[in-house]
Formats: structure tokens, C-alpha cells, sequence
């Protein structure tokens, strides 16, 4: 790697630092205007501070055509805090590069004021700036996606758990109702939930409905069956329900063979055939 070539950006850095602050500090408040009850004066008034603070000193001890150079771990740690705090805060990725990409014109101010009789040494310190500046604010919007992704992920299996609940029907009975589409995702979400329940409740009979599923295909069929065998593993008998007309008429169509899993019409009739088999049954009360 080719030696650090010579610069004044630290030196200017630790020179202007208080007036770059407050000049940096006014530059983001009218970008911040629709965050304003999300962030206050003080808290980005500290962020600002910190950053510059470790800025100054890794472009004292660093490279500054590098962010790899160890000099920087702890500029990019602070930038990953920010970035992760405000994508949870609901900053979009423009708002949270804007953290960085507004010390352009403050900075850039000064370096007009240092090299304002060197016009070779003010293009190539400002390019050197660009460049270092740029590659920070991109690394604040890569850490803010990154945040963003494993939300959205932690809601997407959230909701999928909400969507697959596990209902006590009676001792030893389970139910498992299931509206939307089966996916491989699911199946595992599914398979799961419903293994921890027998678990905790020793349930020997579980109904799967699929009433609330609009289509059967092949791989649909396959994800139910391997829910039932898992469900037999532990020792518990499934029953599927909610087979329409349509459905059944899949089914046939696709040669899906389902084997010995009790297969009825509705939520109830599966519920009825789960009675028996714990030796239970439902009668109407004598009226008085």
C-alpha cells in the first residue's frame, strides 16, 4: 500500500472543530424538521460532537483513502449505532446519510479558507474530502438497510407465528387452523408451534384446518403430510379438515396419496372424530 500522502484535513479538523460543530449542527436540523419529536437538539448535538471528535483523530492516525485502516473500527462503530438507532426510529436511508453528507459545506468552508491561495492543494484536499465523507455516509446507509432487513424479517416470522396459533380444543385435543398459503417457511413455523404445544399439553389428537387455505398443490400437500408425520413422531394423531369439494377434487387430480390421515369436511366433523377417539362424545341436553 502506497504511503500516506501529505494532508491538512486533520490539522483543520482539530482547528475549526468548535465552529464546524455548530455550523454542522444547523446544516442538519432542516433535514431533521419531520423527525423533530424522534430526535432532540441535545442527543443530536452529542452525536454530533462524538463523531467529529473520533473523526479528527482517525484521520490523524489513519488513512484517509481507507476505511479498512484500523484507525477508523470505532468511527464506523458510532456510525453503526446511529445508523441501527434511527432505522428503528423510522429515519429513511436519505435522512441517515445526511448525517455525514452534511459536514460537506461546513468543512468544505474551511478548506476554502486554508487554501485560498493554493487552488492545486484546495482541489485535491476537497476530493480527498468527497471521497472519505462519501464512503462514510455509505456505510451509515448500509447499516441502516441492514437494520431495516432483520426488522422486517423479525416481524415477517412474528407474524407468521400469530398467523399459525396452536387452540386447546379439549384435554388432549389440538387444533391448528391455517388461513394463507403454505409455503416451505411456514410449514417449519407451523410444524414447530405445533410440536411445542403437544409438548406442553401431551396431546394425542391434533386437527389441522385448512379452511382458510385457498389452494392444495403438490407441495402444499407434501408441507401438511410432513407436518403429520412430525405430529406422529410425538406420539400424536392428526386429523385435516376443511377439505372442500374443490379441494378434494385437487387432490385427486394431482394423484396426491395422503395415506391413513383422517381427512373431513369441516372444523367440527374433525372435531366430533377427535371425541371418539379420546372416548368422548357430545350429546344434546335434555330440555326442561
Amino acid at each position: 500500500m502506497s504511503p500516506q500522502p501529505t494532508t491538512r484535513i486533520p490539522e483543520i479538523l482539530k482547528t475549526h472543530e468548535s465552529s464546524l460543530l455548530n455550523e454542522w449542527v444547523r446544516e442538519q436540523t432542516p433535514h431533521l424538521a419531520s423527525q423533530r419529536g424522534r430526535i432532540s437538539d441535545a442527543d443530536l448535538r452529542e452525536q454530533s460532537r462524538e463523531f467529529l471528535s473520533l473523526f479528527q483523530q482517525a484521520a490523524q492516525r489513519g488513512r484517509l483513502d481507507t476505511l479498512q485502516d484500523p484507525a477508523w473500527r470505532e468511527v464506523l462503530e458510532l456510525l453503526n449505532g446511529i445508523s441501527q438507532s434511527r432505522a428503528k426510529q423510522g429515519f429513511t436511508p436519505a435522512q441517515t446519510a445526511n448525517f455525514v453528507i452534511s459536514l460537506k459545506r461546513p468543512f468544505f468552508a474551511r478548506l476554502n479558507q486554508e487554501y485560498a491561495k493554493d487552488g492545486a492543494g484546495l482541489a485535491e484536499e476537497t476530493w480527498r474530502a468527497t471521497v472519505l465523507l462519501d464512503e462514510l455516509a455509505l456505510h451509515t446507509v448500509t447499516s441502516h438497510i441492514k437494520m431495516r432487513e432483520e426488522v422486517i424479517l423479525r416481524q415477517q416470522e412474528e407474524m407468521l407465528e400469530l398467523s399459525t396459533p396452536v387452540v386447546k380444543l379439549w384435554d388432549g385435543i389440538l387444533a391448528l387452523p391455517m388461513i394463507g398459503t403454505l409455503d416451505s417457511a411456514r410449514t417449519q413455523v407451523v410444524m414447530e408451534s405445533l410440536l411445542q404445544r403437544i409438548v406442553e399439553t401431551g396431546a394425542d389428537v391434533a386437527i389441522i384446518d385448512i379452511t382458510g387455505v385457498p389452494t392444495v398443490d403438490t407441495l402444499v400437500a407434501q408441507h401438511l403430510l410432513k407436518t403429520v408425520t412430525a405430529a406422529r413422531l410425538m406420539g400424536a394423531e392428526c386429523i385435516i379438515s376443511g377439505i372442500r369439494p374443490q379441494i378434494a377434487q385437487t387432490i385427486v387430480h394431482l394423484g396426491v396419496e395422503l395415506g391413513d390421515v383422517i381427512t373431513k369436511a369441516t372444523l367440527a366433523d374433525a372435531f366430533a372424530v377427535a371425541l371418539q377417539r379420546r372416548g368422548l362424545a357430545m350429546t344434546r341436553a335434555a330440555g326442561r
